[in-house]
């Protein structure tokens, strides 16, 4: 009796581009192109490879360079996602936790992710990521975020900028940024301090900041900073601060700011075109292992539609498409 066949990251990885909605063991053997694995093969895949964060960069890598080829010039963003795993009783790396997506507290998987964007055009390549699990190795956000700088920094990139909303925007990360001779750019929330004057503090929501301008003002505990104000449509308004103080034209202020929405249209693809929350498998490992395929995923995505001009959505749909064409033509 033939060996069956193994599960290894290539072919689950393509397996998550294909299928629509059912990432299973399962349904993975009954799609297996050599009709040779079972279901198990796909378990013990997902249960014994033991792929790190650090291990992304070698799918990353080449795809920075084509873009990028000095690791300079382009943007760091830093974000977090939760995967929702709202009908899981029973998952080992899910717990309740605040989702912006959800406007709520969702059962789910914390997700810190580091992308790069080359700014000379819009590229989504994610670079590393941390699972949010305070309880496991006691570190918060900004923990890992920090150790996700401290690595680019080691691999060699020179951002022209770190993005961070007003979360990552603490204190504490935009003095390890300083350290390493980046910029940055944040959100700040509506109640930090500033003075325009000695001896006098106000929220800087307070501030008499007129839309479409750049003012410098000192921000409590850290010093010198421009800030903006942004309104938006919907009566919202959001205030930019950064420690490149010749940063004083509001469109390009602006304009660098709008890179960090990169990251969110990066959240939305890798859940809806690679199946990342898709897993319904209950322990860490494999939770780990398949998050790791699914960005792997993607990123074969992004490459190709950097070659080809192709969006991720529409690859996957030139899949369905020729499925659909062959079951109709032998309906």
């Amino acid at each position: 009796m033939a060996q069956k066949q193994k599960c290894k990251l290539s072919l689950y990885r393509d397996f998550l581009i294909a299928n629509e909605n059912r990432y299973s063991g399962i349904e993975l053997a009954k799609v297996d192109p050599a009709e040779n694995m079972s279901h198990d093969s796909v378990t013990r895949f997902l249960m014994r490879k033991d792929f790190q964060p650090k291990d992304v960069w070698r799918y990353a890598k080449p795809l920075v360079e084509s873009v990028s080829p000095d690791l300079s010039g382009g943007y760091l963003v830093g974000d977090d996602t939760v995967i929702a795993k709202p009908f899981a009783r029973e998952n080992e790396l899910a717990y309740y936790q605040y989702s912006g997506q959800k406007h709520g507290v969702v059962n789910g998987i914390g997700l810190i992710n580091l992308l790069w964007s080359s700014g000379a055009g819009e590229d989504y390549i994610p670079l590393d990521y941390r699972f949010y699990s305070p309880a496991h190795d006691g570190k918060d956000k900004n923990d890992h975020f920090k150790d996700m700088l401290d690595v680019a920094e080691k691999r060699g990139f020179r951002p022209k900028y770190v993005l961070m909303d007003s979360w990552y925007g603490s204190l504490k990360n935009m003095k390890v940024i300083d350290k390493k001779g980046w910029r940055w750019i944040t959100n700040l929330k509506s109640n930090r301090l500033v003075s325009v004057a000695a001896g006098e503090q106000i929220a800087v929501a307070d501030l008499d900041l007129e839309p479409n301008t750049v003012r410098r003002v000192w921000l409590r505990g850290y010093g010198f900073v421009n800030v903006a104000r942004v309104d938006f449509k919907n009566e919202d308004t959001r205030y930019l601060a950064t420690n490149d103080l010749e940063l004083t034209d509001y469109d390009t202020y602006t304009k660098h700011w709008d890179a960090r929405w990169q990251i969110e249209t990066f959240h939305r693809g890798v859940k809806q075109v690679v199946g990342v929350d898709g897993c319904s498998a209950r322990r860490a490992q494999a939770q780990r292992t398949h998050i790791f395929a699914s960005i792997c995923a993607f990123l074969k995505l992004e490459a190709r539609r950097l070659q080809t001009g192709i969006t991720w959505y529409e690859q996957k749909a030139m899949i369905h498409r020729d499925a659909t064409r062959q079951f109709l033509a032998n309906a």
